[in-house]
């Protein structure tokens, strides 16, 4: 969704919409729910974030306290922590 690029399932993150309008991301890749994909860089993920490609393909508004809950699940389940100057660990 942010860089446009194809990869396979496992390779991607997949981000959920719940029933109850929760987005989360979805490290089975099984839970139920409208799903949209990035992949795992940072980069790409505040792509989706920035172009609002990630709040419409899960038919969302995302506020800014959700899309920073998203990005710390984001970095836990790629494992890519971001310091305060944007550089990637």
């Amino acid at each position: 969704m942010g860089c446009g690029s194809g990869d396979e399932k496992r390779a991607l993150v997949r981000f959920v919409r719940a029933a109850d309008g929760e987005v989360h991301v979805d490290a089975t890749g099984k839970a139920n729910g409208r799903g949209a994909y990035t992949c795992s860089t940072p980069d790409c993920f505040e792509k989706a974030v920035k172009t609002r490609k990630l709040a419409s393909a899960l038919r969302v508004t995302l506020g800014e306290e959700d899309i920073d809950r998203l990005r710390a699940e984001f970095e836990r389940a790629t494992g890519d922590v971001a310091d305060p100057a944007g550089t990637v660990s």
